[in-house]
């Protein structure tokens, strides 16, 4: 069995293999993004791509957005510990897509030109909605950042051998300041061109992993199931309902505020929310989301695998000997199916398995980095500041100068956030998109009374409730595993405030819009559900 000091003795011995694949990785969508950058001409280009993705591309693209270092470290790790509890993410994050399928995809491209604000806005005063939407749009994009940030952290230094927190902190600033050239220089076309890259690989280098790891149970899933409920030390209970959200009410509470969370957030997460943008119609944008589908259920199936057979493999005490919540599991399994630790094999296995989980890191930041920039110039610079005036060319150079500004915001969190679970990171972002970017979004969509009052009420409501819930768990104090270690001023029960902020994001709207004397336009309303319906007169 590995031990995390053979881990990194091997990755130390061979650090140049590990430093070329990055190096040549980091080379290609260097090169990827220059190229798409040459041809970004305008705002469409930089926002949307020029609109010129096939259904089949965005499909690649937003499975490359969407399986982001959660997926991959998180969702494994959770596994490994935890058994079918930690399969629960993979679950809520494939379903949360019958959503966004059904209710918003086509929708949004027939009703919008580049962000979410672009859909409020539509039929509602231009100002109060668009600094909610972004201001919004901002806070979900930083929480799912540091996410990402945090996986990069505890990939390099399990590659480099390194336990130190420096190795760490510089490893975050080296991924924020990639990504902001990703996002400057290349825009969503090269942002989109890197994800699908990535996306290509990910499957690839989990699909090897899941062929790895079957053959060494002779392709008897039962079998490894079993040896993983052997090694775990639980016995069956590691393959049943409950093990992290079964002993306590409140921990059932938990789970059902993450499934909520979970389902209800991708709709409402607005670096999925902006690839919408990036195709001809409507019609695309739907084949697209169908893609993704297939893709990412794929791949989640390969996460239970590989969970399962990080634990049988591993057992849980190795993982956590790496990392705590569980962040290396996939790169440690990677080093053992290659040969262990020690062995070339496993070397080159474990670079090529943690190359891919960079390219995830990477590629996900640029989009989210691009999203919340886009936000910042086309809904807050030039809506509501210059209030429309703002000529594209400044338009765009506002968005770059954001992404350098939300690239740094991003960094210093992230620094601070090094031992929480990724995927648990990303499921708070995930409650906040569903609090404050859903309710304003179905509302405009599907009621026709909604109003100014109503949306810019829903989106700081649900913004705020589940940020400060946040703030008030054992997500920030109160545990080993927080951000404040050493503190303890939590008096919220649950670690994901989805249950509790969901509801107020939705009521807050409600409620607003029947006390508003402000009255709909019903004539505004009419033309956004025939563009919304048909695309009649979508951009």
């Amino acid at each position: 069995m590995t031990t995390v000091l053979l881990a990194a003795g091997s990755a130390t011995e061979h650090r140049g293999l590990t430093i070329g694949l990055f190096g040549i990785f980091v080379l290609a969508t260097l090169g990827i993004t220059v190229w798409a950058g040459r041809q970004t001409k305008g705002a469409s280009d930089f926002y949307a791509g020029g609109r010129g993705f096939t259904g089949f591309q965005n499909g690649l693209a937003i499975s490359g957005d969407y399986m982001s270092a959660a997926s991959f470290l998180g969702i494994a790790g959770a596994i490994a510990l935890y058994g079918y509890d930690g399969f629960l993410y993979s679950i809520g994050f494939l379903v949360a897509w019958l959503v966004a399928l059904l209710l918003i995809a086509e929708p949004l491209r027939n009703s919008g030109r580049f962000t979410m604000a672009d859909v409020l806005a539509f039929r509602m005063r231009q100002r109060p909605v668009r600094t909610a939407a972004g201001i919004s749009t901002i806070v979900v994009s930083i929480f799912y950042l540091l996410a990402q940030m945090v996986g990069a952290g505890s990939l390099v230094a399990l590659l480099l051998g390194v336990s130190g927190e420096s190795a760490k902190r510089w490893t975050i600033v080296a991924v924020g300041a990639l990504m902001v050239v990703y996002v400057v220089i290349g825009g969503m076309k090269g942002t989109t061109w890197v994800q699908i890259v990535k996306a290509v690989l990910l499957i690839a280098g989990a699909g090897l992993m899941t062929v790895l790891v079957l053959a060494k149970y002779h392709f008897n899933l039962s079998s490894m199931l079993g040896a993983a409920a052997d090694a775990g030390g639980k016995g069956s209970a590691f393959l049943e309902p409950g093990l992290k959200y079964g002993a306590t009410g409140t921990s059932k509470l938990d789970f059902l505020s993450l499934g909520i969370a979970l389902v209800l957030g991708t709709a409402g997460l607005p670096h999925i929310l902006v690839r919408f943008y990036t195709v001809p119609t409507a019609r695309v944008a739907r084949k697209s989301v169908l893609w993704a589908i297939g893709i990412i259920g794929g791949f989640y199936l390969m996460t239970l695998v590989l969970g399962f057979g990080a634990a049988a493999l591993l057992g849980p005490k190795t993982i956590k000997a790496s990392n705590a919540a569980g962040n290396t599991a996939a790169p440690l399994l990677a080093e053992y199916l290659g040969g262990g630790a020690g062995s070339t094999g496993g070397a080159i296995l474990l670079a090529v398995i943690s190359a891919v989980a960079f390219a995830t890191i990477l590629a996900v930041v640029a989009g989210l980095t691009l999203a919340s920039s886009a936000s910042f110039a086309h809904d807050l610079y030039a809506n509501v500041i210059r209030r429309g005036r703002a000529s594209e060319k400044e338009e765009v150079r506002s968005a770059k100068w954001a992404a350098v500004g939300i690239g740094a915001v991003a960094i210093v969190l992230s620094l601070f956030a090094g031992k929480l679970n990724t995927a648990a990171l990303v499921a708070l972002a995930f409650a906040v998109a569903a609090s404050a970017n859903l309710p304003t979004l179905l509302y405009s969509l599907f009621w026709k009374r909604f109003n100014t009052a109503g949306a810019v009420a829903s989106a700081y409501a649900g913004l705020i409730s589940s940020v400060l819930l946040v703030v008030f768990s054992t997500v920030v104090s109160g545990k080993p595993t927080s951000l404040l270690p050493h503190s303890d001023f939590h008096w919220f029960p649950l670690e994901n405030p989805g249950l509790v902020s969901i509801p107020i994001g939705f009521l807050a709207g409600a409620i607003a819009t029947l006390l508003s004397k402000e009255k709909a336009d019903p004539a505004k309303y009419a033309e956004l559900e025939v563009r919304s319906l048909t695309g009649l007169g979508a951009h």
